[in-house]
């Protein structure tokens, strides 16, 4: 049957001729391997989603947003600057808001608060990226695993019958090819993704540093 069903299958790619049971068939030669690697592909498909989502530069370091806490500053509301922060609810703004909390100490105090807030933020932003990172690397050994027990099953049916019968040699095949394809496939784009979000929180990071540094500079100047 799974012989059949991959002659079946290799022609219908031609012919266009897919339907759901050819999928299930297509999902059962991988054996008890692809299973695992298609929940690792929905878990880095959610990942890579929420990422796009959250790190968007208008949630993590909104435009303007140290501009306006300067001016009310430099104007001597606080107390607005503050309420400003708290309404912002952004990474960079917690950031900003933990430093207006030691306006009057030193230079150094505030820096030292401002990037233990920082460091905190930072972490929030980069949560599952070792995930994405994590399955990028296993989804090919998931995929490899899943080749060694299809040429074992191949070995074995040849051990039954010989070489004398294709059809015996077919299901192993195909589950070593279907297994490898989808391990591949789900880690060349969790990879792409990776490195696309890891220099994003890199830029991001950056931006917040800069701009709360014109903060801290502007506090303790105040105090000077």
């Amino acid at each position: 049957m799974r012989a059949g069903f991959v002659v079946y299958f290799c022609s219908s790619v031609y012919t266009g001729d897919h339907g759901v049971h050819d999928l299930l068939e297509l999902f059962s030669l991988g054996g008890f391997v692809l299973p695992i690697i298609v929940v690792a592909a929905i878990l880095a498909l959610a990942i890579a989603g929420n990422r796009l989502w959250v790190l968007r530069r208008a949630r993590i370091v909104p435009k303007g947003l140290v501009e306006q806490t300067g001016e009310l500053v430099e104007s001597g509301k606080l107390q607005q600057a503050v309420k400003m922060l708290y309404e912002n609810d952004t990474p960079l703004a917690r950031i900003l808001l933990a430093a207006l909390q030691q306006a009057g100490q030193p230079r150094d105090v505030i820096r030292e608060v401002v990037e233990e807030a920082g460091r905190h933020e930072m972490a929030h932003i980069d949560r599952y990226l070792n995930f994405l990172g994590s399955i990028a690397g296993v989804s090919p050994l998931m995929g490899l695993l899943g080749t060694v027990f299809g040429i074992m099953h191949a070995f074995a049916a040849i051990g039954t019958v010989g070489m004398g019968d294709p059809k015996a040699l077919a299901g192993g095949i195909a589950e070593a090819l279907i297994t490898t394809a989808a391990g591949l496939i789900v880690a060349i784009p969790s990879l792409l993704f990776y490195r696309y979000f890891r220099g994003r929180v890199e830029i991001l990071v950056l931006a917040t540093e800069r701009d709360a540094l014109k903060l801290v500079n502007l506090l303790a100047g105040g105090k000077a």
